[in-house]
């Protein structure tokens, strides 16, 4: 008989872990290919990118007229405008004609947009009569449309290794065309119970005996971490019944869990055993914890084994801080959430207008409390799926929803994760490279809404890091300026990023001969334009205000002229996708995104793009380690090799204020 076991060396939980790490690599144990209609609560293994531009073409989110805004404006009640019908564009085929001036076309609610218009006017502001219809509403350029690679363009990232798929998800990979996806393997976990005091359920309850609850609970527990439980039965305090049990286990599951026979009394062998089935053998024998103080952990031939306290109160608690982190690494998941949230709203926002509305949010963790962003995109949108993580349900009296007001937002799925990391700001697709180069994976939301939305969002203190590339016109600097024109000089400062060619994109000929930005002046040329608020459309302004002057005319009564200039795209890679289709001459953008099509490109400035951060937030993890990697001789070597026209500089990284 086993003499009884002292303990000499208890751990703190967070010694337990590191020791654990530092013993067992915790990486998944593998991938596997499984079909997308199996794959809800899967983590994935890799990368995925969209495999297409989406939507593919110019699309119309209403029933209506396919028309050019220009066309229209002024159109009222009582001064409708007569247009010119052409033709049907219908679902499922590209139009043949195209409409010219004072010319337009019926179509259906998902018809591809025929070239020449830019709008569509809804159905119900309209009157046919004979070959024309006359329109009573005057509507913006790109109204009641989906553009072309809004949502995703071709080769873009789609989703991030490390995400646990949901219902959400599961719908954005289908619309993509996905019918499988590589996953990571779930690890299978081998689940004893032990005590000679313990039966299994069904069994008749005689004096000194209890049924075995550690077995189911332990099993479900697993099984919500995402890992795949075998109940292998009730082994009693024999060290020879337990060894073979033991090893035979081993040699068919990824992990070994047993609880109970772990104390110091004379009939508690599972510390034996667990030191004799392979090498190193016990790692962890005894924990600063009360219950749970006596927990086994130990590693054979690379693979661990738990011994939970019988107790299974204990063992569940025992289960939640010491094997569920443990398991949910080797599994590759990253966490668990709640079905509702309280939320306020970051800004004022229009809704209902006499109807019930359903804003779909993406939602930002500022401390105790959550921001819920309204999600860019219709709700057809792919990108608006794969952002949102659940939806404000608002009543239809209700027509705004003012700044910090409280709502309640219904999640999407169970799976959502409160992030580590915050940003908000201007879209940068070298983002991606800084986060998938920290050796901790920190789980981050980015949110593009913007630099001056990122700006904003420091402000309000939503954002842990918001990217800039915003251009000072009194300094001609960018973005250090905007810390005192924010007000923001005591609470937050400026990481220096990096630098990215940006300039003219054409056609690879260049047809239109566009060289300079005086060449966009042409009633011959067609541009598209970035969204208000975004960096590159601020450096647009300023060169068009410096050809203002000098022609000594008035700024907005010369863009009124320009062609396009109020045909927005959210994105750098929706302005090369528009020229790469031909629905505009030219469009300002990154070097990047020209080469990625094979466009044509002119050099126009070298923007800095930096990110602003808390101050009071320098030292949070997932920011040290943001600002480690951006440092790292690692981004640098490789940030040029993955983004033609990107450049690291000396001051990258340097803090700022």
């Amino acid at each position: 008989m086993a003499l009884p076991k002292i303990f000499h060396n208890l751990l703190s939980i967070e010694d337990a872990l590191q020791l654990i790490e530092h013993t067992v690599d915790l990486k998944p144990i593998g991938k596997e290919e499984v079909d997308l209609v199996n794959s809800l609560g899967r983590v994935l293994s890799e990368e995925v990118f969209a495999p297409i531009d989406s939507p593919p073409f110019d699309r119309s989110e209403m029933d209506g007229y396919a028309v050019s805004a220009s066309d229209i404006s002024g159109a009222e009640d009582d001064k409708p405008i007569a247009l010119k019908v052409v033709g049907f564009s219908e679902v499922g085929k590209m139009p043949i004609k195209e409409i010219h001036r004072n010319e337009c076309m019926r179509i259906a609610t998902g018809a591809p947009l025929p070239k020449g218009a830019d709008s569509v006017v809804m159905v119900e502001y309209t009157k046919e009569t004979g070959e024309n219809v006359y329109i009573y509403h005057s509507i913006v350029h790109g109204e009641n449309i989906a553009q072309a690679g809004s949502d995703y363009v071709l080769g873009d990232l789609f989703l991030r290794k490390g995400i646990t798929l949901s219902s959400r998800e599961i719908a954005s990979l289908s619309a993509l065309g996905f019918d499988k996806v590589s996953v990571y393997k779930k690890p299978k976990v081998g689940v004893f119970s032990s005590g000679n005091e313990i039966v299994p359920q069904g069994k008749n309850l005689i004096p000194g005996k209890i049924y075995d609850a550690n077995g189911p609970a332990i099993c479900s527990m697993i099984s919500e971490c995402g890992g795949e439980s075998y109940f292998l039965g009730i082994l009693p305090d024999t060290y020879d019944r337990m060894l073979d049990a033991v090893i035979a286990a081993l040699g068919k599951y990824d992990m070994v869990l047993t609880s109970g026979s772990t104390s110091a009394g004379r009939g508690d062998v599972m510390y034996e055993v667990f030191d004799s089935v392979g090498k190193p053998g016990i790692i962890i024998h005894g924990l600063k914890i009360k219950p749970g103080k006596p927990t086994i952990v130990a590693v054979a031939e690379g693979k661990l084994l738990f011994g939970l306290p019988g107790f299974p109160v204990s063992a569940m608690m025992i289960f939640t801080m010491i094997v569920k982190p443990v398991l949910t690494r080797i599994g590759g998941y990253i966490g668990i959430s709640e079905k509702t949230i309280p939320a306020k709203m970051p800004f004022k926002i229009s809704v209902g207008k006499g109807k019930r509305s359903l804003i779909p949010v993406s939602i930002i963790g500022n401390g105790s409390s959550y921001v819920a962003y309204p999600t860019p995109g219709s709700s057809g949108s792919v990108s608006t799926l794969n952002y949102s993580d659940g939806f404000i349900d608002i009543p239809e009296n209700i027509e705004f929803l003012e700044e910090n007001e409280d709502v309640k937002v219904k999640l999407f799925s169970d799976q959502f994760t409160v992030p580590d990391l915050n940003i908000i700001g201007s879209h940068c697709p070298a983002v991606e490279l800084i986060l998938s180069l920290s050796p901790t994976r920190y789980t981050s939301k980015i949110v593009n809404l913007g630099s001056l939305a990122g700006w904003n969002a420091i402000k309000r203190k939503e954002a842990d890091i918001a990217g800039t590339h915003l251009l000072d016109e009194g300094t001609l600097q960018y973005n250090l300026a905007f810390l005192n024109k924010f007000n923001l000089k005591e609470l937050a400062v400026l990481v220096k990023g990096y630098k990215r060619e940006q300039g003219i994109i054409t056609l690879k000929a260049n047809p239109r001969k566009i060289c300079s930005i005086e060449d966009l002046l042409s009633p011959e040329v067609r541009i598209i334009n970035r969204n208000k608020g975004s960096g590159t459309r601020t450096f647009l302004d300023y060169m068009l205000k410096a050809i203002a002057k000098k022609r000594k005319e008035d700024f907005h009564a010369m863009v009124k002229r320009i062609n396009g200039y109020n045909y927005e795209a959210k994105t750098h890679s929706a302005i090369a996708l528009a020229v790469f289709q031909g629905r505009a001459d030219a469009g300002i953008g990154l070097r990047y995104y020209a080469e990625k099509y094979g466009l044509g490109f002119t050099a126009l400035t070298e923007e800095e793009y930096d990110f602003v951060i808390l101050k009071e937030r320098l030292n949070k993890p997932g920011i040290e380690d943001f600002i480690k990697c951006l440092r790292s001789k690692e981004f640098q070597a490789l940030l040029p090799r993955r983004f033609e026209g990107y450049n690291v500089t000396e001051s990258t990284g340097k803090i700022m204020n």
